[in-house]
């Protein structure tokens, strides 16, 4: 049954990297665009040569973001369907369809939300060069962190609902995750690296479009997981298939009459 869940979360995670690839065509490209515009004038502003890219910002935007976002949909895809095997039966009593969505929404905040909020996305032409190993370290502490938490918080709700209510326990667990991140967020260093001069509103279109991104990425893996795994948990195979003995259909004429 393993293997058949992860095939549903590749086939999940390869949806929403498609999905993901439209959306960021749509609307993370222009911004990009415009950054990197942004980055052009300042280097000629200040005498700087510009570098040539390794990449041409053509294949950049089409065969590039199509690879990258489609790995990424299949690593997380794959991670998803292990996570929803291990939790599925053990938190609430929910159906595959509803534990599967309800996973992805936490996997989304937990994930990425909470640690974008302290550490949120910027533009490839911003931000200092020399300090990519720190940004970097201190973005995937942040993760590592809400995880823990989660897993803790979880972990606290299931004890305290041998003792108390749902309605009780519930609250408790999502207070203690809430203030063990406020409490992560605010002991972490901040950092801020846009320029003064860097056009406000694109580098807000940008993030907004990190966002939407992350959302369409995981709300996809979600709802496509939902349906496959819904099928697999009862036996059934991952995609409706028609029975050999089954009449044709669409053929443009009346089915004949039951006898």
């Amino acid at each position: 049954m393993l293997r058949n869940l992860l095939l549903c979360g590749l086939l999940a995670g390869l949806c929403g990297g498609l999905l993901a690839t439209g959306f960021a065509r749509v609307a993370g490209e222009p911004q990009v665009t415009r950054a990197i515009a942004f980055e052009s004038a300042r280097d000629r502003a200040e005498g700087a040569r510009p570098e040539k890219p390794i990449v041409s910002r053509g294949l950049q935007s089409s065969l590039g973001l199509l690879t990258a976002a489609v790995v990424y949909g299949l690593s997380l895809g794959g991670l998803f369907a292990l996570a929803f095997a291990a939790v599925y039966g053990r938190v609430g009593r929910a159906s595959p369809a509803r534990t599967s969505i309800w996973l992805a929404a936490a996997a989304f905040v937990v994930l990425y939300l909470v640690p974008f909020v302290k550490y949120p996305a910027n533009p490839p032409s911003v931000g200092d060069p020399s300090t990519i190993g720190r940004r970097t370290a201190l973005y995937l502490s942040m993760i590592l962190i809400s995880l823990l938490a989660a897993i803790a918080a979880v972990r606290l709700r299931s004890l305290l609902s041998e003792r108390r209510t749902s309605a009780t326990a519930t609250p408790v667990a999502v207070f203690a995750y809430l203030l063990v991140v406020v409490m992560a967020g605010a002991l972490l260093p901040s950092i801020n690296e846009v320029p003064k001069e860097f056009p406000a509103v694109t580098l807000f279109r940008f993030r907004e479009a990190s966002v939407g991104m992350q959302a369409v990425v995981w709300a996809t893996i979600g709802f496509v997981f939902a349906g496959t795994a819904q099928r697999v948990m009862t036996g059934q195979p991952i995609l409706p298939s028609r029975r050999p003995d089954a009449p044709p259909t669409h053929t443009g004429l009346p089915a004949p009459p039951s006898r």
